[in-house]
């Protein structure tokens, strides 16, 4: 909870220039191999720093079921009576609180002082009464849950677009919630003109 309230100040803090709302896309040159070839939507960006949910890289070895089974929302005998709508994909949101689930969804569905609106009809929620609604059939029409998150400090994050680290572009549903997970970076590039194989070592550079 004290994350999600820090996110709301960051998020009340927010003006023209940041890029809360909107997806960075890493470039060749960044050099964290953390985020190499991600996609990430931005839930907050101030001048105290931003946090995102990566959204193209699967979780390895976990299902939504197997998840709920673990953090005791549903007993093991249960998984197999979970609605269709409850097979949420389950992403490795970041390096930061890895064992957290943080799940962004559409704005149907919302917990009041839980659930941080970002932009766009999309919201972030990271408590475990999103997984009891979404595994009784319940939950938002559109969502997907994240291991762990993205974290910049203060400048950070501007230091990196600034060394060509990040491209970004505008959010959509489909680059958010997508289920073809392993296309949404080349998608994500050609929303903003550039085909994978134009992009080089020198991107940004003149």
């Amino acid at each position: 909870m004290a994350t999600m309230h820090r996110l709301s100040a960051r998020a009340a803090g927010a003006g023209h220039g940041f890029l809360d709302g909107q997806m960075l896309i890493a470039t060749p040159t960044m050099q964290d191999e953390r985020f190499a070839r991600t996609v990430i939507y931005m839930c907050a960006h101030s001048a105290e720093g931003a946090m995102g949910i990566v959204v193209n890289q699967p979780a390895p070895h976990i299902s939504f079921a197997d998840l709920l089974v673990k953090l005791d929302v549903i007993p093991a005998a249960d998984r197999i009576r979970l609605p269709s709508r409850a097979a949420l994909t389950v992403l490795r949101g970041g390096p930061v609180e890895t064992e957290r689930g943080f799940v962004l969804h559409s704005s149907d569905f919302f917990i009041e002082n839980s659930t941080l609106p970002i932009d766009d009809g999309i919201c972030l929620t990271a408590t475990l009464d999103i997984l009891k609604a979404i595994a009784r059939g319940d939950g938002p029409a559109s969502a997907v849950l994240a291991l762990g998150y993205a974290g910049w400090a203060p400048g950070q994050l501007e230091n990196e677009l600034q060394h060509n680290g990040w491209l970004h572009c505008a959010a959509d549903r489909d680059l958010i919630f997508g289920s073809d997970v392993e296309a949404k970076y080349e998608r994500a590039l050609k929303k903003i003109g550039i085909q994978p194989g134009m992009l080089s070592s020198d991107v940004g550079h003149a």
